[in-house]
């Protein structure tokens, strides 16, 4: 059988495209839906692109299942026809070497409709009518029938006779993709439809590969003659599978495989953690940052792990990724694979604990057969002990606070040894792994140590220990405060606010980290210098003053330390419209890594990230034990209440309301089964003290 277009050149010019797009809107935010592309659909729970006089558009998107990860590269070309291109990522199949970005990558650009046959003419002039996302990418286009060739035919045109729906995802366990395609006969004729028998196979290199050769493939299931009559439908499936070349083929359910995606999507992720503001953007935003935060976990020989994603990242963890960033939102969510990927990656890298202090690695890769510490220290013990710390307080869980305990002890020690003579904790680099200058010793690493050291303490007396454990663990966080602000408080670019290392003169968006943990000496300098022009993008926080990279993780963590300081207001105006770019604008629907690197790859454990604004910021969730929190609401002045159902965090199933009163007060309700009401006013700004 003939081989089946490839559109090499116009997935070319959808990285082109969005990397033209990031760099010429480098400023300011789309007002109230101008630019737009995208608008909510099904009370939020999708967004949808209806194509007009805005193509040619490209865009890739990532959906991910526990052995495969799909990146669809696709696009809506100037004509209106559909376009794509899928990168199959199969984080199992190790190559060699078995490094970090040693997973088996296979990228087709197959045409399937192309190979269609009806009434012994192909179909032609597409036109997409409907662009559709949930967590499953469905497309929607118009298409005509064969080609009459007179010239006056071809200017009178034809009616559309057969409507075609696309969808695309991933297998929940399986090395493999599932794409259905439907036809619908929308015409007055009927129709003689041939799908024909079609199956690629490629196998691999057997020295590229730690196990031998692998084999891709892709088949089509429902192949035949059909008779397709006006108002009816027929569909068929293609499936992309991997494997090692003597593993069995298997015969996909197309079927069971939709049941489990949607099932994942609509039964696991949806009903937890369930945001409630007068803001449907932050709502569908919240909901779609939770799906990419739980669905990219990769299960490995070595159990779960949490995967950035991005083509790169997979079978593989990091002390930032996993250990800081997305493992302490895992107990709020409930979602079981994600605290068992947690606790997996806690696991792993307790067993580099060692007597004489060595650095812990960065990263433990390849399934957990080896690790990468390329950059040095990057402060790795410090962002294990502030993750992990506040794990184990949200997990409710005195087991998993013993368990973990003893690497939070050590990391902590570890910090406590590689303090300066000036009391701050030195490291080679930070997670930006020498991208950026971080000096001898940064802002980063000193305030995780000490965020680390606070929910120690509480855990401490949790698990009954002695009161000397938290008492000391307290007065080394006192003596990081006050080095903290002695060695980085400084005035830069006419803010009062913190130098990222000894002999900076720029901005850094770093510098909101004395926010989130709750430093504010400089509050006010800090939270101008953060909203401030010259740090402020379109596509949130500059690295740095005068640089054009920017990262999504550090403006999720300025956004969360802007609410945390009470700059409610200022920071919902930046969450809203940086929301609505994320999730509605040209490059959707989740949070990204950066830019220029990767091409704003949909990194997962930024979408965990994102949640933890809305949790620890917007809420002001902070665990003092593992039955109770502290409560700060930072609710914007232009709301009248919010909530959040079904946390699940402290192994409970609680909700939390705020609505503003008329005396401007702020009344808090939290209740769940098996928790005695509780109700509560409080002050703007003001905290309260929870006990479930």
């Amino acid at each position: 059988m003939k081989q089946i277009l490839v559109y090499t050149l116009s997935l070319m010019a959808a990285c082109m495209v969005l990397d033209m797009h990031a760099q010429t809107h480098s400023g300011g935010f789309p007002q109230d839906g101008n630019e737009l592309r995208w608008k909510l659909s099904d009370g939020g729970r999708a967004i949808v692109w209806t194509p007009g006089t805005d193509i040619p558009h490209y865009d890739h998107v990532e959906m991910t299942g526990e052995k495969v990860s799909m990146v669809l590269r696709w696009g809506v070309d100037a004509d209106g026809a559909f376009r794509c291109e899928r990168s199959l990522v199969f984080p199992t199949l190790r190559k060699i070497p078995n490094d970090t970005h040693a997973s088996l990558v296979w990228r087709t650009a197959a045409d399937i409709p192309s190979t269609l046959s009806v009434e012994g003419m192909s179909l032609d002039r597409e036109k997409v009518t409907e662009v559709r996302f949930d967590g499953i990418m469905t497309v929607k286009s118009l298409w005509n029938v064969g080609w009459t060739r007179s010239g006056a035919d071809r200017k009178a045109g034809y009616e559309p006779e057969i409507e075609m729906v696309r969808t695309f995802f991933p297998s929940s366990d399986k090395l493999l993709t599932c794409e259905r395609y439907e036809l619908v006969n929308i015409g007055k004729r009927a129709f003689e439809v041939n799908i024909p028998e079609y199956c690629c196979r490629y196998v691999t290199d057997p020295a590229k590969g730690k196990d031998g050769s692998y084999y891709v493939r892709g088949d089509i299931a429902g192949t035949g003659n059909y008779y397709l009559a006006p108002g009816n439908r027929i569909s068929f499936d293609v499936f992309f599978q991997a494997g090692k070349a003597e593993d069995d083929v298997i015969a996909p359910d197309f079927g069971a495989e939709y049941s489990a995606r949607r099932s994942f999507i609509d039964d696991s992720i949806a009903p937890a953690l369930v945001l409630e503001t007068p803001d449907s953007i932050l709502n569908s935003a919240f909901r779609f940052a939770k799906i990419r935060a739980c669905e990219s976990i990769i299960k490995t020989k070595n159990g779960y792990m949490h995967a950035p994603g991005g083509e790169v990242f997979y079978a593989a963890i990091w002390t930032n990724d996993q250990c800081e960033y997305v493992n302490p939102f895992y107990p709020f969510a409930g979602y079981d694979k994600g605290n068992l990927s947690a606790e997996n990656s806690y696991r792993l890298f307790g067993t580099f604990m060692n007597e004489d202090y060595r650095p812990i690695p960065s990263s433990i890769i390849a399934e957990g057969d080896d690790i990468w510490a390329g950059a040095g220290d990057r402060g790795d013990a410090a962002m294990l002990a502030c993750g992990a710390s506040r794990y184990a307080l949200s997990s409710g869980s005195v087991e998993t606070a013993r368990e973990l305990w003893p690497l939070i002890e050590w990391c902590l020690e570890y910090c406590r040894r590689h303090k300066t003579a000036d009391g701050v904790v030195a490291s080679d680099t930070d997670e930006l792994e020498g991208r950026f200058p971080s000096g001898d010793a940064n802002l980063s690493t000193s305030c995780l140590y000490y965020d680390g050291l606070l929910s120690a303490a509480y855990l401490a007396e949790s698990m009954g220990l002695s009161r000397d454990v938290s008492r000391e663990y307290r007065a080394e966080a006192e003596r990081m405060k006050t080095a903290i602000e002695k060695y980085f408080g400084a005035e830069v670019s006419g803010y009062e606010t913190y130098r990222y290392y000894e002999g900076n003169d720029v901005l850094r968006s770093w510098i909101c980290l004395p926010l989130v943990v709750g430093l504010d000496y400089h509050r006010e300098g800090t939270a101008a210098a953060l909203l401030g022009p010259e740090m402020m993008t379109r596509n949130g926080l500059l690295t740095a003053q005068g640089d054009s990279t920017f990262w999504d993780r550090s403006t999720l963590y300025a956004l969360r330390g802007l609410f945390c300081a009470g700059y409610s207001d200022e920071a919902y105006a930046f969450m809203h419209d940086f929301s609505a770019w994320r999730l509605l604008g040209d490059h959707v629907p989740y949070m990204i890594e950066a830019w220029p690197e990767g091409a704003q790859r949909h990194l997962s454990a930024e979408g965990g990230l994102y949640c933890r604004i809305v949790t620890e910021g917007i809420f002001g969730i902070r665990p003092t034990g593992l039955s109770s929190f502290t409560l700060t609401p930072s609710m914007p002045s232009s709301w009248g209440r919010m909530a959040l159902r079904h946390i699940k965090a402290f192994g409970r199933d609680f909700d939390i309301s705020v609505s503003r009163l008329p005396s401007g007060r702020l009344e808090v309700s939290v209740t769940g089964p098996g928790i005695s009401p509780q109700r509560h006013t409080v002050l703007e700004g003001g905290t309260l003290k929870i006990v479930l």
